[in-house]
C-alpha cells in the first residue's frame, strides 16, 4: 500500500483527484487543504511529513488568480515558491518522491509552435515567475520529482473559465471574449486521471513534463464550445475583442506539446 499526500486538496484539481481516488485501491490518500497544512509553514510541514510516512506527495497548491498575483506577488511567492521550497525540503528529508503541478504560464508565449518540456521558460508575468521558481526550488532540493506543467484547467469545482461562462450566460445577452491568445484547455479530471499514472507505475524518468486536453484554441473559441456543449449558444452573443486588457500580461501562445515517447 502506497500512501499519497494531496496538499490543495479544496482546489478543482484536488476535488478531481479525490473523485477518482477510490478507484486504486492500492493506494491511500491523504487530502489536506491550506487549513489543514498550511505549505508555508515549514514547521507544521516538516512535522507532518515526518508523521506521515508517505510515498508519495502530489502539490495541487496554487496561488492561481494571474491579475492578483501582480497587484501582491508577495502573495504569490509564498505560495508557489516558498510554500513548494518547504515540501522540496520535506519530501528530501523524508524519501517522498513530489508531483507538482506547474503552468504554461512559465512561457514567454513567443514561440511560433508549441512549447516542448526541454524550453527554457522565460514567465513575464508575476504568477508565471513564482511558479518557474517554485519549479527551480525542486530541481535544487530533489532529484525524485515529477514537474507536470498544464494550461487553462476547468471543471465542475471551483471559478474556472467554463463555469464562468455558463454563469455569465444566464444573466447577460452578449459576451466579449478575446482572440488574442491561444493554449489548450485542459479538464482536470483528465489531469487527475494522468498523475494516477505516475502512482501506479514508477517506469517514468523523473522530470518535467506537459499535460493538456491536446487541442489548441482561443479562448473566443473554448467559449463558443462551452456554449454549444450546453446548448446555449442561441441564448447569449459572442463578440470578438482583439486587445482584452487585463491587469498582468498573459503570452499570446501558451500551447504546450505532450510528448508520447
Amino acid at each position: 500500500m502506497k500512501n499519497v499526500l494531496v496538499t490543495g486538496a479544496a482546489g478543482q484539481l484536488g476535488r478531481c483527484i479525490k473523485k477518482v481516488a477510490s478507484n486504486y485501491k492500492s493506494l491511500s490518500f491523504v487530502f489536506k487543504d491550506s487549513k489543514d497544512l498550511d505549505i508555508t509553514n515549514k514547521e507544521k510541514v516538516d512535522a507532518f511529513f515526518i508523521s506521515g510516512n508517505f510515498d508519495f506527495c502530489i502539490n495541487c497548491a496554487a496561488y492561481t488568480n494571474v491579475d492578483d498575483a501582480e497587484r501582491f506577488p508577495e502573495m504569490a511567492y509564498a505560495v508557489n515558491a516558498d510554500g513548494v521550497k518547504c515540501l522540496a525540503e520535506a519530501c528530501s528529508s523524508n524519501d517522498v518522491k513530489l508531483i507538482h503541478i506547474s503552468t504554461d504560464y512559465v512561457f514567454d508565449g513567443t514561440k511560433q509552435s508549441p512549447y516542448l518540456p526541454e524550453d527554457v521558460p522565460n514567465p513575464i508575468n508575476a504568477y508565471g515567475k513564482s511558479k518557474l521558481r517554485g519549479e527551480k526550488y525542486i530541481q535544487e532540493f530533489l532529484e525524485q520529482y515529477y514537474i507536470v506543467r498544464t494550461s487553462w484547467l476547468y471543471s465542475e469545482y471551483g471559478n474556472n473559465f467554463y463555469n464562468t461562462i455558463l454563469k455569465k450566460a444566464k444573466t447577460e445577452k452578449k459576451l466579449s471574449i478575446t482572440t488574442d491568445q491561444i493554449g489548450c484547455p485542459t479538464n482536470a479530471n483528465n489531469l487527475a486521471l494522468f498523475l494516477m499514472g505516475f502512482l501506479k507505475a514508477a517506469i517514468k524518468p523523473y522530470g518535467i513534463y506537459h499535460f493538456t486536453d491536446g487541442e489548441a484554441m482561443t479562448w473566443y473559441e473554448f467559449a463558443a464550445r462551452i456554449l454549444r456543449e450546453n446548448r446555449m449558444d442561441d441564448v447569449v452573443r459572442l463578440e470578438k475583442v482583439k486587445n482584452y486588457r487585463t491587469f498582468a500580461v498573459r503570452p499570446k501562445n501558451s500551447v504546450l506539446k505532450i510528448r508520447h515517447d
